[in-house]
């Protein structure tokens, strides 16, 4: 299964604009669409994560992002922080969900859990 895009409805957009920029930066996910209701982030020219003004926020929700090697969890989660996101689950192996699964997890400024994953060995 391949997901196009998944689309968050959020209280501020400009907080969870800033929060995600910062969090996802070390991703290379970055914005590539904007507007004053709507941000898209992307990578290669394609939004695929949108935050949404208006109407009811979606969270709580859970969505992971991924991400090419541990050291990118750790940046990510380092990042999150920084942005103002609740540690929800320090970056480390998740053993329980798949024997290489490294992830991180950090509540955003609506309560949704963000992760960062790598489902790659160490190297």
């Amino acid at each position: 299964m391949t997901l196009d895009h998944v689309s968050l409805h959020v209280r501020d957009l400009a907080r969870s604009r800033a929060f995600y920029a910062t969090a996802l930066a070390p991703l290379a996910i970055s914005i590539l669409f904007e507007d004053a209701s709507a941000v898209g982030f992307g990578q290669s020219g394609r939004p695929q994560f949108w935050l949404n003004s208006g109407g009811i926020p979606s969270g709580p929700t859970h969505i992971a992002f991924a991400a090419a090697s541990r050291a990118g969890v750790r940046a990510f989660h380092a990042a999150a922080l920084a942005a103002g996101g609740t540690d929800n689950g320090a970056p480390g192996l998740r053993p329980h969900y798949q024997p290489d699964y490294y992830g991180a997890f950090v509540l955003d400024p609506d309560g949704n859990n963000a992760e960062a994953v790598c489902r790659l060995p160490e190297v």
